[in-house]
């Protein structure tokens, strides 16, 4: 009877055994790989247990069990350690890629598509030009985002522009926008920094859209100065002005030589070679340096020729040379240019300093044409005769030159450490877009791009997240303690029951935070041109429970269609990943 019973009692535990809840604690199977550069594996499910070891970025280990937010992993024959969820990948858990239309893997052979294709130290326009790709050269892709890919070839590690590498394995699904036809008239590109889409042939009709300075269109029809352009799913009305309709335009394709006069160019390179031809084939026949001005004879496929010295001529690259017409003494000759001002209240200096003495308070669409660049400031004409200096990263620019960036960005950012908070993950969607985007694959774009830019430039960077997780709120604080963060940063996108709501918003709660709200609000939405909803105190778990310089970004309304559909454009992303690096430089540079 005794026995009877033990065994009636044993069936009874296991039965209620299988549906009782397991907690936070539970055992796994499986393996993991550490997906940051470096991991602090401990002895327990706490910060407060000891370090037992450091992972780093590949390493895989077995799963032992969970608790929480951690992990418990087999380090070695009767040895364990536990690591947070937010740092590693289960390897049984589908990785989302930067990217989710790349069609390409890490390794993949690529070959560039056009000539004299710009490699860069890292995946920006603002980073140094490392090397070129001739076009039909093949490289092997190490690394990719949604805009750019990171190769390695014949001078080393650089990242290039997505659009102009071709994947071998996969051509068609690599392109992510198209490309301009050969002898047709119904594509252009646009050759303004950022260019405006709206609904209807006026200016005063409402912008649904906003292109980078690149992209190429589909151009459907013309009305007057207007054209009707598509680009992915973007179709609407811009003006002609900002468009070159010229088959083939591009940054990259070759220009037709031309012979110039009363042009002069001043060599930026600290030492340039002069070939006998206008390309990195010919021979080097001589050596300029920087600071060095010549007046150009001709200009082919991006390359000047110059008399480098007395009767002797060459080539040398354009790129290298800031051109000046004239006698200009100073800065680059902006002839053609004109600046527009995206904000209400912009301060135009007496002299090119933030110090100097406000001489007028431009308004946003103002226009002044440009007389030079001093430094990162623009010296511009105003309505009265007179001159005055704005800053180049506040304002947005038509012409013959780029929207300033600010140098040495690299250098203030090397070495400090920032935690990315990619805002909602898994069960959490975040709010949900009008067209259905949800929030959290959004702020996850927008961080990995963000990532890959301070990564190049020297910063240590870690991620909340790095997939498709829900991580508690105190664990995303957590972070930021357990690297003693230099900078945290929640990136968030908003929502409103008004739908015609739309707008770039900064929060901090602490006043030690306020500074890097403020540097980082101004940097992005300059650079997004975004309507600006200023920096204000919010009550946010993630910067009100943190005793690091912490913000909260809110980069756009997606109850807002046409906003909504902006931000999921490629373009935006990288215009906001790109705000906020300049920004964090900005602030780092500062502090």
């Amino acid at each position: 009877m005794f026995k009877k019973f033990i065994l009636l009692l044993l069936s009874i535990i296991l039965v209620f055994g299988t549906f009782l809840p397991q907690g936070k604690s539970i055992a796994a199977s499986g393996s993991l790989t550490i997906s940051s550069d470096t991991v602090n594996v401990r002895g327990g499910p706490s910060l407060s247990y000891p370090l037992v070891k450091i992972a780093k970025r590949g390493e895989k280990y077995s799963i032992v069990k969970e608790k929480g937010d951690w992990v418990e992993i087999q380090l070695s024959l009767g040895k364990t350690g536990w690591v947070v969820n937010w740092l590693v990948t289960k390897d049984n858990e589908p990785k989302k890629t930067a990217a989710a239309s790349s069609g390409g893997s890490k390794n993949t052979i690529a070959k560039a598509n056009t000539d004299q294709l710009r490699v860069r130290s890292g995946p920006g326009t603002s980073f140094q030009i490392v090397g070129f790709l001739t076009k039909g050269q093949e490289v092997t892709v190490l690394d990719q985002n949604e805009n750019w890919y990171k190769i390695t070839s014949s001078f080393g590690e650089g990242w290039v522009v997505r659009d102009y590498l071709e994947l071998k394995t996969d051509k068609q699904e690599n392109k992510q926008t198209p490309a301009p036809s050969k002898n047709t008239t119904d594509t252009g590109m646009v050759n303004g920094d950022t260019l405006n889409v709206r609904r209807e042939p006026s200016a005063s009709s409402p912008i649904i859209g906003k292109l980078a300075k690149g992209t190429s269109v589909t151009i459907y029809s013309k009305q007057n100065n207007w054209l009707e352009i598509g680009f992915s799913n973007l179709k609407g009305w811009a003006n002609a002005e900002f468009i070159n309709t010229e088959t083939g335009a591009s940054k990259d394709t070759p220009t037709p030589k031309k012979e110039l006069s009363g042009i002069n160019g001043t060599i930026t390179a600290g030492s340039l070679s002069v070939r006998s031809g206008s390309s990195m084939d010919s021979n080097i026949i001589g050596t300029v340096t920087m600071g060095q001005s010549f007046a150009i004879l001709e200009e082919n496929n991006n390359w000047v020729k110059i008399e480098f010295k007395n009767g002797s001529f060459g080539w040398v690259a354009g790129w290298y040379l800031d051109k000046t017409t004239g006698k200009s003494q100073s800065g680059q000759a902006q002839k053609e240019s004109k600046i527009t001002i995206l904000h209400n209240g912009t301060n135009i200096r007496k002299e090119a300093d933030g110090q100097s003495d406000v001489v007028v308070l431009a308004n946003e669409g103002e226009v002044f044409p440009v007389k030079r660049i001093v430094n990162d400031w623009y010296e511009v004409i105003l309505k009265d005769g007179e001159t005055g200096y704005v800053a180049g990263w506040i304002v947005s620019i038509n012409g013959t030159n780029s929207q300033i960036q600010k140098s040495g960005a690299e250098s203030y950012l090397k070495n400090k450490t920032i935690v990315l908070d990619p805002g909602h993950g898994g069960v959490d969607n975040g709010t949900t877009g009008a067209s259905g985007t949800l929030e959290k694959e959004l702020t996850l774009r927008t961080a990995r791009l963000l990532y890959d830019k301070l990564r190049a430039a020297g910063a240590n960077v870690y991620l909340t997240r790095n997939n498709d997780s829900f991580i508690p709120l105190p664990s995303r604080v957590s972070a930021a303690e357990s690297y003693n963060a230099d900078a945290f940063v929640s990136i968030h996108y908003d929502s409103s029951l008004d739908q015609s709501t739309r707008g770039m918003t900064g929060y901090y709660y602490h006043i030690y935070q306020k500074s890097l709200a403020d540097t980082l609000f101004a940097s992005t939405v300059g650079q997004t041109k975004l309507n600006d909803r200023g920096v204000r105190i919010g009550d946010f778990h993630v910067i009100r429970e943190n005793n690091r310089k912490a913000v909260l970004m809110e980069l756009g309304y997606l109850s807002n269609p046409e906003e909504e559909m902006t931000l999921n454009s490629s373009g935006f992303q990288e215009n906001a990943a790109s705000g906020l690096y300049n920004g964090l430089a900005r602030f780092f540079k500062a502090n």
